[in-house]
């Protein structure tokens, strides 16, 4: 199903990407990160050549319905973040891709038990970033339990999407099909403000920034549509994110400080033990106080939820500034696009 000028596509950035990799083999024969970039620029080689326009796959009758009406929304909300919301939009969400699995990546986080600092890894392009990727989960799980034998916590996730920052036309996968018609319309909403903005060594805001843009963006696009339905499905999801984030601010202010009351390697175990005791009572105020006031999280999140440093440092590089992201755009007059350009002037003020 793939036309002509699609073929072509993958032809020219199958040069490139093999380019890439040449390069990226030379640093290989000396680095790890060399072997990393290799086996990461392979992985988008395969989305990319899997690639089939989207306009084709929704005509076509072999195609289930509930795949094509999911297809169909990907585009109404590509053209919505473009001409509503003024996102950069090129070639991305165009095409459709199937792995050929349920999973896209599996994202590990690491942190020190006895103090609230991520492990990093540092990345051509992005810079430095508190988490790693991966594509297989052998890999995954032998640097996971590399990092647990050193002592750290560790946090192992899947992720259903990425974003190449506009490098390449980004398509759609299989693994964001899985998720309902509210979570499929932020995910391409969130890809695409990364597009937007993207600023080196800044992953919470990035990340924090996209989500906020992702569920403004969705819930707004739902109402254009008259489908309250969805529009109230995607703002109680919101609600829910915001009642957490302060929760994990909390939390991470409490820790933080019990840390630094306790400075010195002769006085970690007592750093330990004041942290065991902070997470127990931060699970009975989920537990208690927050998770009855769910709209839409499952209340059982609450009990079993992961509670260690490198759960709630991974936790907030999605969930920092809510307020503030949301202070601008009550400011605009819920003028998503003007507050967008309000909270990237604010932030770009700040790295000068």
């Amino acid at each position: 199903m793939v036309v002509v000028s699609g073929g072509w596509r993958r032809w020219r950035w199958g040069r490139i990407l093999l380019g890439g990799l040449g390069g990226a083999l030379l640093v290989g024969a000396v680095t790890p990160l060399g072997w990393f970039v290799i086996r990461a620029g392979w992985e988008e080689a395969r989305i990319l050549w899997r690639r089939e326009p989207i306009e084709a796959l929704v005509a076509e009758p072999s195609v289930d319905a509930a795949t094509r009406g999911k297809l169909r929304l990907v585009l109404e909300a590509r053209a919505f973040a473009a001409l509503r919301l003024g996102l950069p939009t090129d070639g991305a969400f165009t095409q459709y891709a199937d792995i050929g699995r349920d999973t896209l990546v599996l994202v590990l986080s690491a942190a020190e038990r006895d103090r609230l600092v991520p492990m990093t890894w540092w990345f051509p392009i992005v810079g430095t970033v508190p988490y790693k990727g991966f594509f297989r989960w052998d890999e995954a799980t032998r640097t996971e339990a590399g990092l647990r034998a050193a002592g750290l916590d560790t946090y192992l996730r899947p992720a259903p999407a990425f974003s190449t920052l506009g490098w390449f036309e980004d398509p759609v996968l299989n693994t964001t099909l899985q998720g309902d018609s509210a979570s499929i319309v932020e995910t391409v909403i969130h890809e695409l403000t990364h597009a937007r903005y993207f600023p080196r060594d800044a992953v919470p805001f990035n990340e924090s920034f996209a989500n906020f843009v992702g569920a403004r963006g969705a819930e707004q696009f739902f109402r254009a549509r008259g489908d309250a339905v969805n529009a109230d499905r995607v703002a109680a999801r919101w609600a829910d994110e915001r009642r957490l984030a302060e929760f994990w601010r909390r939390l991470y202010g409490a820790i933080d400080s019990a840390f630094a009351s306790e400075p010195g390697e002769a006085r970690r175990d007592r750093r330990l033990a004041l942290r065991d005791s902070l997470y127990g009572v931060a699970r009975r105020e989920l537990v208690d106080s927050v998770a009855p006031l769910f709209q839409a999280i499952d209340p059982r999140y609450a009990e079993r939820v992961r509670l260690d440093n490198a759960a709630l440092i991974a936790r907030r590089i999605y969930l920092t500034d809510l307020e503030g992201f949301e202070g601008a755009y009550a400011q605009a007059g819920q003028d998503l696009e003007r507050a967008m350009a309000a909270i990237i002037r604010r932030h770009a003020a700040g790295r000068r």
